[in-house]
């Protein structure tokens, strides 16, 4: 058995007893990525200082740190000091930050070792990572299918077993969708819960940093580690500490979920709603209490989408005008023309598009018509779920409304990257935790299924209770090899 495939105790309890070292890992974690680099997962890898930190950590070894000598990817929008990172887009291709963001000090402080950066969707923006400048990343299930995004790279990495551990980005569903799609468990926390200072801003209203892993348990560990309010980010929350592991194992009697009728409405496949029923039955089962719930507003969550990830993005994407870092056209006539050539040589169609289009809602009076508007019925979708949680402990439904499907299928179709997240937008929107988990398979393709369990804000540990015990209950195999 591969070490990447061992529970994170018992990798924990060999590398106290010294039967293995980081860099037993580290060798291993390579390997694996150079027998599968068609997966096109990672972007930059940090082979030689990854190396060398395995190296200095020999020895030295934390009992009381599960995470001491693990290794670990991180998302390309996330800045590591003199490791490349560069969105997935051509203008930051050669871009070597000189800090690094607070959720890389804290996995370094945890004596994690950042093995590379992975691939995505450019600037996170896109559902499938097929945005991204260097190629789309593949799914291990089937490499002919997408990942989803745009935390793609990560998932894949994850997913294949490359590595246990990776962080991802969430602006509208780009954790728990590619989790879903690739058969991991993926959390957005609630907003403000990890720092984002050093991610590289998309929707400044929306993005957040949270876990990918192969299991619940090891989530909850990751999201233990990330934590925490920073004077760097004023939107960082200032919560005590807590453990998020705490509610793993608890049984379920008497919780009171709820399941809105939209989530289950011909927007979603029935093979994947046929999966949600089934759980629906487990749950009750158990003693759960599963009501179905009409709740307003969610069929306008992509339009709020649009209008307000586009709008910041704009505004955030402002910065990359080839002056101050990233790409920087080398013949311009005047500056004009080098923030004109800079940018039009340096995004991507996509990016682009979604700039234009951000630039158009906030020009003049229609902040007031479009983006204004859309905060205020933000706000009214927030006060929807806050209704729906002072009667129930979670809302369940799917994910995604279908599998992954094929990497050549719906290309040239803008709307489709917002459809595909249509199910997780509304958790980005309302500020709230949300986690997918594998619950199955279709029998058309063998493809995973995911589940979405939402939380009210800042009650992650309760939701890794309910997670865990589905997982336990199913018991499924989510190595896309079988184990081998």
């Amino acid at each position: 058995m591969k070490y990447m495939d061992r529970d994170i105790r018992k990798l924990h309890e060999l590398l106290v007893s010294g039967e293995i070292t980081p860099l037993d890992l580290v060798n291993e974690v390579f390997e694996s990525i150079e027998k599968e680099k068609d997966l096109n997962a990672f972007i930059t890898l940090n082979k030689e200082d990854a190396i060398r930190v395995a190296q200095e950590l020999e020895g030295k070894v934390e009992k009381d740190n599960l995470l001491w000598g693990i290794p670990i990817a991180v998302k390309d929008n996330i800045v590591t000091k003199d490791l490349r990172t560069t969105c997935a887009s051509h203008i930051l291709d050669n871009f070597i930050p000189i800090y690094d963001a607070t959720v890389v000090e804290k996995l370094k402080d945890k004596k994690m070792i950042i093995i590379g950066k992975t691939n995505m969707d450019e600037f996170a923006m896109g559902s499938t990572s097929r945005t991204s400048y260097f190629g789309a990343p593949l799914n291990p299930w089937n490499k002919n299918k997408i990942t989803g995004g745009s935390s793609g790279g990560s998932a894949s990495c994850v997913s294949s077993r490359l590595v246990k551990f990776a962080l991802g980005s969430d602006t509208g569903g780009s954790i728990r969708q590619p989790a879903s799609y690739c058969g991991i468990v993926g959390m957005k926390p609630t907003y403000g819960r990890v720092s984002r200072y050093g991610l590289v801003a998309f929707a400044s209203s929306l993005d957040q940093i949270g876990p990918m892993t192969t299991n619940v348990y090891d989530n909850a560990v990751l999201l233990n580690a990330i934590v925490g309010h920073d004077d760097n980010d004023l939107t960082s929350a200032n919560k005590e500490e807590e453990d998020f592991t705490r509610f793993i194992g608890k049984d379920i009697n008497g919780m009171k979920i709820a399941i809105p009728t939209y989530f289950m409405s011909d927007i979603t496949s029935p093979v994947i709603k046929n999966k949600v029923l089934e759980i629906k039955e487990l749950l009750e089962k158990d003693g759960a209490v599963v009501d179905f719930v009409d709740m307003k507003y969610l069929d306008n969550a992509v339009n709020l989408y649009q209008i307000i990830a586009m709008g910041e993005a704009s505004s955030n994407l402002a910065r990359f005008d080839g002056i101050r870092y990233g790409y920087s056209y080398e013949n311009p006539e005047n500056i004009e023309d080098l923030y004109l050539e800079t940018r039009k040589n340096g995004f991507g169609n996509e990016v682009k598009r979604r700039i234009m289009v951000g630039s158009y809602l906030l020009s003049g009076d229609n902040a007031k018509i479009y983006y204004n508007k859309a905060l205020s019925i933000r706000d009214d979708m927030k006060k929807e779920f806050d209704r729906v949680f002072a009667s129930y402990d979670f809302i369940i439904g799917p994910t995604t409304t279908t599998t992954a499907y094929n990497q050549n299928q719906d290309l040239d179709d803008p709307l489709k990257s917002f459809m595909d997240d249509v199910l997780v937008i509304p958790v980005n929107m309302a500020g709230l935790p949300g986690i997918n988990i594998p619950i199955g398979f279709s029998e058309e393709d063998n493809m995973p299924i995911g589940m979405h369990i939402i939380g009210n804000s800042f009650e992650e540990a309760k939701m890794y209770g309910i997670a865990s015990f589905i997982e336990n209950k199913l018991k499924l195999d989510l190595n896309p090899k079988g184990g081998e």
